[in-house]
């Protein structure tokens, strides 16, 4: 099993910066670890449903953002260290929801070719 774990959420004013993490641990029974997946990164806000940010492939050479963050958030890797980024800036109040890192086979915006998922972390932003 690949285990993965978010760190960095918090409470931001409008405008700021916040910089997720997302530590990855373990491996499959096949012995894969999260370096032979591509990650991505989802949020889901109260009462909405769950919507795609950004994705990076294994390599870190390709990378998907979603329109909405575009130009605003950087997703970036190290394989070296099993860790998944996401850099936001520009946060804006619609951007609160609980952030959640990803790992599946392919560099999707879809969540359902997402095998593992972390527990997720909040991010708040006042206006």
């Amino acid at each position: 099993q690949v285990q993965l774990v978010e760190s960095g959420g918090g409470l931001v004013q409008a405008g700021g910066s916040l910089r997720l993490s997302c530590a990855a641990s373990g491996r499959t029974a096949s012995g894969r670890t999260s370096n032979n997946y591509s990650m991505g990164w989802f949020r889901q806000a109260p009462g909405k449903e769950r919507e795609f940010v950004a994705a990076i492939s294994r390599s870190g050479g390709t990378k998907y953002y979603a329109d909405y963050v575009k130009d605003r958030f950087t997703i970036s890797r190290d394989n070296a260290k099993n860790t998944v980024n996401l850099q936001t800036a520009s946060l804006k109040p619609e951007d609160t929801a609980v952030y959640y890192c990803a790992a599946g086979s392919v560099t999707s915006s879809e969540a359902v070719t997402y095998d593992y998922w972390g527990q997720g972390a909040q991010v708040t932003v006042s206006s």
